[in-house]
């Protein structure tokens, strides 16, 4: 009764693991997604909140473009499962530049949104070997054998 109680755990951890990847995965890709189609007034909204900034504007330029299209990929990433930990922290800076970005314009009411996304993202690269339900396991699973092979 007892292993099978613990293979259980194991597919309820993997289940776990599999809801919380997908979550934050589809919050990157939903946020990436809404602002590509409208990239210009999204650029222009945020150059105009952070003329105060003391960020300089150049760089400020280069992330209004540039964060959607990371946001877009690290979700998709995410949601499939591949690159699984590359994703989660290339989505981990995304967060860190956001934080820094809204505490530079002191837009604070939005940082706690954005330290659950963090929190999320570390989970997903401290509790990767729960990542049963992805493609990483997938490819993971094929080249084995050939490894096996090859010994």
């Amino acid at each position: 009764m007892r292993a099978a109680s613990t293979v259980d755990g194991e597919r309820d951890r993997a289940v776990a693991y599999l809801l919380i990847r997908l979550t934050i995965g589809a919050s990157l890709f939903g946020h990436g997604l809404v602002r590509i189609p409208k990239l210009g007034a999204f650029h222009a909204q945020l150059a105009g909140e952070f003329k105060t900034s003391i960020l300089p504007a150049a760089l400020v330029s280069v992330c209004g473009y540039a964060l959607p299209f990371a946001e877009l990929a690290t979700g998709v990433l995410l949601l499939a499962g591949a690159l699984t930990r590359a994703a989660a922290v290339a989505g981990s800076v995304v967060m860190i530049a956001l934080v820094f970005g809204a505490t530079s314009i002191g837009h604070f009411n939005v940082i706690g949104d954005q330290l659950v996304h963090a929190s999320l993202l570390a989970v997903v690269v401290g509790f990767r070997e729960h990542n049963r339900y992805s493609i990483d396991r997938l490819l993971a699973s094929r080249r084995r054998p050939r490894e096996l092979r090859s010994r």
